[in-house]
């Protein structure tokens, strides 16, 4: 089989193409990704000289080339999108054109090439927030309440109509909060476990008391392949662990792993629109796919404070230049 991952050297994306070359070693792999500042090759330096996986670089608002690229996939995986809630924020045009603009282009192209399979990426934050005792399903209406969701949430209706109106074969993912091994340390646990490690203030949103269900990242890889090869066409699937957990348990339990006090946390001034609370009921996964996550959180947190422990180069080459004008933006003033 031939796939054509979009967005394949960010966090989920880099893992899955290592799950795929683990897993079908005679698949072949397209990784065409524009290389924002979270998209890294460091993160695929195991693969990249493997038979059957190259690499282009692209944007998946560039119609010509993603006709060239594309061409002979049977499969295509649309991780490529704006992911960050406080970037939203801060500039929501980018996330219309990547994840709007950008996801119906790779559909035309996909349409032109009469590709086999279409998977989009999306995310349980198109739900909005979840009020205590209730769980998100696929069929919880879409409310969004930041720009970047309300980008994926259109990205899914756009996916939607071309299985509706052309029959293109589709099927849509929404995960909760992933956490592993080359995640971008914007994100709250890299970026809490970085800082810690240095000795550095953690910063809190709010009171902490936000809630999340938190998902390993190879987990995560592993329901994809799941719904790629059998998932129903047309069908929205969840990917959840119901590990849910609030923002300022992760970071006691991070402190604790790392052997670092409970000074290092410092409060800072809520996000705009803050969801309350996320919790993903994975059932139809389970039930219809066999799935079922093998990581428990205290497995997966573990194994996750070791590999950013034993990949301070990583971090350090990462953590530079673009991301330290962000981080200054988003916390200095706070």
């Amino acid at each position: 089989m031939h796939l054509f991952i979009t967005g394949g050297a960010g966090f989920i994306g880099s893992n899955f193409i290592r799950h795929i070359r683990a897993a079908y070693p005679d698949y072949t792999i397209v990784n065409f990704d524009k290389l924002t500042y979270a998209g890294n090759l460091d993160n695929l330096r195991d693969v990249e000289h493997r038979d059957g996986y190259s690499f282009i670089r692209g944007d998946i608002c560039d119609r010509r080339a993603l006709d060239e690229a594309i061409s002979g996939a049977d499969v295509v995986i649309n991780f490529a999108a704006e992911s960050h809630v406080d970037r939203s924020i801060e500039r929501a045009s980018d996330f219309i054109e990547t994840n709007v603009a950008g996801t119906q282009t790779l559909l035309d192209a996909a349409r032109a090439e009469r590709v086999g399979r279409f998977v989009q990426i999306s995310t349980d934050e198109v739900m909005g927030s979840c009020g205590d005792g209730e769980y998100f399903t696929e069929a919880s209406p879409m409310q969004p309440n930041s720009p970047y969701a309300a980008s994926k949430a259109a990205a899914e209706h756009l996916v939607r109509a071309a299985h509706i109106t052309f029959g293109l074969d589709v099927v849509m993912t929404r995960a909760s909060n992933n956490y592993g091994p080359y995640q971008f340390p914007e994100k709250l646990i890299p970026l809490m476990i970085t800082n810690a490690i240095e000795d550095k203030e953690l910063p809190v949103y709010g009171d902490g008391l936000n809630v999340r269900d938190w998902l390993h990242v190879e987990d995560c890889c592993r329901a994809i392949d799941a719904v790629m090869h059998r998932g129903r066409s047309g069908e929205v699937y969840n990917i959840g662990s119901r590990a849910e957990k609030t923002n300022l348990e992760i970071v006691d339990t991070l402190l604790r792993l790392l052997g670092k006090p409970r000074s290092l946390i410092k409060f800072v001034t809520d996000r705009l629109g803050h969801d309350r609370r996320y919790a993903t009921d994975p059932a139809r996964l389970e039930n219809e796919l066999g799935w079922h996550p093998r990581e428990t959180f205290e497995s997966g947190i573990e194994k996750t404070v070791r590999w950013y422990s034993d990949n301070r180069e990583w971090v350090a080459r990462t953590r530079s230049g673009e991301y330290l004008q962000y981080y200054q933006r988003m916390y200095g003033g706070r």
